[in-house]
């Protein structure tokens, strides 16, 4: 007769075994979902800044002369850029479950690309030297807040209706002063934003943690590999949204 092990007769091992296996596709999981949002936010900081440096700009941003000067005015094109990340992340989020890893994959390096075509403008409003350093800020900022996201014992999940409907405020509020053009509104709403998009890093970072814990043995690779490009986009929406409220803070107005 085959010797076949007990391991009734060691629970202990067993289970710190599991605990073990667990961990460590958690870490890897997670090294997978910072991977796909580095490489992503790559992808959107070269086209942003291809666009903004080569005669690309024109399709977008040309230079028109106006009665107060020479301006850089925005193409339809341009118009188009700004709403098309929008219609991508709707697509992504509504319809994750629908999509093939692949395609998911492909719509995210093809939101990405939009995204920097969408944020070209920082370079003709801000000065380079203070985009890079209000990125570096932005980085710091949030890898502190996702560490502290994914250590933290407490449970942040009451933080979650309170965070969205600040971003709903944030969303109306932007939407209002692009009527109103008042300079305390939009310094309120970066203020806020920051505020917002730090709690919804951390959040997010131990939501992300917590789902791999529940689906860990009910999914297989190729679900996890399509998850991942979801929670990437999460975390990818966050940094973006902080650098965005940062740099109405920080950054330093070109003077042309």
């Amino acid at each position: 007769m085959a010797y076949s092990p007990d391991f009734r007769a060691y629970p202990r091992a067993s289970a710190a075994t599991n605990a073990a296996v667990l961990d460590a596709g958690l870490r890897a999981y997670m090294l997978r979902v910072y991977n796909w949002m580095a490489s992503g936010l790559l992808l959107t900081g070269v086209v942003a800044y291809l666009i903004a440096n080569t005669s690309l700009i024109n399709a977008f941003y040309p230079l028109v002369q106006t009665p107060f000067g020479f301006t850089h005015q925005p193409t339809a094109l341009a118009m188009i850029t700004m709403f098309a990340p929008l219609g991508f992340v709707l697509v992504l989020s509504l319809g994750v479950n629908k999509l093939s890893t692949s395609a998911a994959q492909a719509l995210f390096w093809v939101f990405c690309a939009a995204m920097g075509a969408s944020l070209t403008n920082i370079f003709l409003v801000y000065t380079s030297e203070s985009i890079v350093r209000v990125f570096f800020i932005t980085a710091g900022t949030f890898a502190a807040t996702s560490i502290y996201g994914y250590t933290t014992r407490s449970d942040l999940t009451r933080m979650g209706s309170f965070l969205m409907m600040g971003l709903f405020g944030i969303i109306i509020a932007s939407l209002a002063n692009l009527f109103f053009h008042s300079s305390a509104l939009q310094f309120a709403v970066s203020i806020i934003g920051v505020v917002v998009f730090v709690g919804l890093t951390a959040y997010d970072t131990q939501r992300i943690k917590s789902s791999y814990v529940q689906l860990a043995y009910a999914e297989g690779a190729d679900g996890a590999a399509k998850r991942s490009v979801y929670d990437a986009l999460s975390l990818y929406l966050n940094f973006i949204n902080l650098f965005m409220m940062l740099l109405q803070l920080l950054g330093n107005r070109n003077n042309n």
